[in-house]
């Protein structure tokens, strides 16, 4: 697979779980936990492995930009995500402060699949693409075997250096 089908397919899986989380009955607390848990180990890990491989390899004058914006919107997000890891999901602002997580990973999905994927497709060929791939998938398995969640506040400073 290689590097955006990758990244397009964990988008899928994370705006999935989002919709998993907006169908969800009042007082299923639990339920809201575990949901939760995914999507910040899943964003966590993504985050992880853009910052680490994809975008230091697709950096260039015609991407630059949205690159330091997309570490921007990941440094948005790991502060939400770290507000929340200090919540319970029974508090009056853990949905709120969801949705604002999902609007924001909404909005970075799609800056990414529309802007920033068909310029990287004309940087790299489909061979770079691939062995990018094969080692952001890696990553991502072994990050998800340590539950990156955790990792997010420590994190929360400053943007990914690009």
């Amino acid at each position: 697979m290689n590097a955006i089908e990758l990244l397009e397919d964990q988008h899928e899986e994370v705006k999935k779980l989002f919709k998993k989380y907006e169908g969800l009955k009042e007082g299923a607390d639990a339920e809201r936990q575990e949901l939760f848990e995914k999507i910040a180990d899943r964003l966590s890990a993504h985050a992880t492995i853009e910052e680490l491989y994809f975008y230091p390899s697709v950096k260039a004058a015609r991407t630059e930009d949205k690159l330091y914006e997309a570490v921007e919107e990941h440094l948005a997000a790991k502060r939400i995500i770290a507000d929340l890891l200090q919540m319970e999901p029974d508090s009056e602002y853990f949905d709120a402060k969801m949705k604002v997580l999902q609007e924001s990973i909404e909005h970075h999905v799609e800056e990414e699949e529309e802007d920033l994927f068909p310029k990287v497709r004309k940087l790299l060929n489909e061979e770079q693409l691939l062995v990018l791939g094969i080692q952001m998938k890696e990553e991502f398995d072994e990050l998800m075997e340590a539950e990156p969640r955790y990792e997010t506040p420590m994190q929360t400073d400053a943007a990914a250096p690009l």
